[in-house]
């Protein structure tokens, strides 16, 4: 008998690895969640198996393995068909009617004047925060009042605005198992040169990865309310900005991703801003485009700034 190989075997090991690749990356949804949300987990790292790709190229290339190589056009495919969009260039900053940025400041930062300094100037429309501290707050306030003169404030969430608000008020999206006193809901209405647009800021539960995968029970729950409470805004378009502690691939954001628009161009890493593994700072829309999201640079928070140019329809 012929022995086998070690060339060839090594090439049908990362052929067989580039076609579980490619089933991961097309039929994400199919991997369960009953079990430590496995499924939500693979989706809040899926861009990441474009490394995997990397990997197995370098495989193919090193033992020659046509038959390697030949296979990861299929990941390469479903890489390309899920996130390739998201790196093409955004339209240029006169393309758009809004620019929102979006930051969890951290009830840490030992530097909200910086911090806030920072976000202006990037020279956004509009500014959502979370994680808004009562000795923190007067310092976001005074510093940020001259260029957004408008701003409202519920629990640890705020907008600021350069155009009017109204009707701001508290947005209930606490899950039935948090027990103490919990208000990262907001809804306001931004009287703009194009019209009046609802927008909600929300930061949802935190989730944790563990031994038995992750905890997102909370989360996904919170996420809930806030899907019931876009779908039963009557007012068009409604923007949303918040810490959802998801990705837009995270199917427990489902409530919010199945109603609203996502960002069409930019990955926009955003957490930890040391060294930024997933968005989980979105802005989303429904009669508008997100157009593009990008970072800002790292404040004094553990999560960088995001920001995004917006369309109305």
């Amino acid at each position: 008998m012929k022995p086998t190989s070690p060339v060839g075997a090594s090439g049908r090991v990362a052929a067989a690895l580039a076609v579980l690749t490619a089933g991961l990356l097309a039929f994400h949804r199919a991997v369960p969640n009953s079990v430590g949300r496995l499924g939500s987990l693979l989706e809040t790292f899926l861009p990441w198996l474009g490394l995997v790709v990397v990997v197995l190229l370098g495989v193919g290339l090193v033992r020659r393995s046509a038959l390697a190589l030949l296979a990861l056009l299929l990941p390469v495919a479903a890489w390309t068909h899920l996130f390739g969009g998201l790196l093409l260039p955004g339209p240029g900053a006169s393309a758009y009617d809004l620019v929102v940025v979006q930051h969890n400041v951290s009830d840490e930062n030992t530097d909200p004047a910086g911090t806030a300094h920072a976000l202006a100037d990037a020279g956004p429309d509009l500014i959502a925060l979370e994680e808004l501290v009562p000795t923190a707050l007067p310092v976001y306030e005074r510093t940020l009042s001259p260029a957004y003169p408008y701003h409202a404030v519920r629990g640890t969430v705020g907008l600021w605005s350069r155009y009017p608000l109204t009707e701001a008020r508290l947005l209930d999206i606490r899950p039935r198992g948090i027990t103490t006193d919990w208000s990262r809901g907001l809804r306001a209405v931004v009287r703009a040169p194009y019209g009046e647009i609802a927008v909600y800021v929300a930061h949802l539960p935190s989730v944790r990865v563990g031994a038995g995968g992750l905890a997102s029970q909370w989360r996904d729950e919170s996420a809930g309310l806030l899907g019931e409470a876009v779908a039963a805004e009557r007012r068009d378009p409604v923007i949303l900005l918040g810490d959802l502690n998801g990705t837009v691939d995270d199917r427990g954001l489902r409530p919010l991703t199945s109603r609203m628009n996502v960002a069409e161009r930019g990955f926009a890493l955003s957490f930890p801003a040391a060294f930024p593994l997933a968005r989980i700072d979105q802005v989303m829309a429904r009669s508008a485009t997100v157009a593009h999201i990008r970072t800002l640079p790292a404040t004094g928070s553990d999560h960088l700034p995001v920001a995004a140019g917006v369309t109305l329809d």
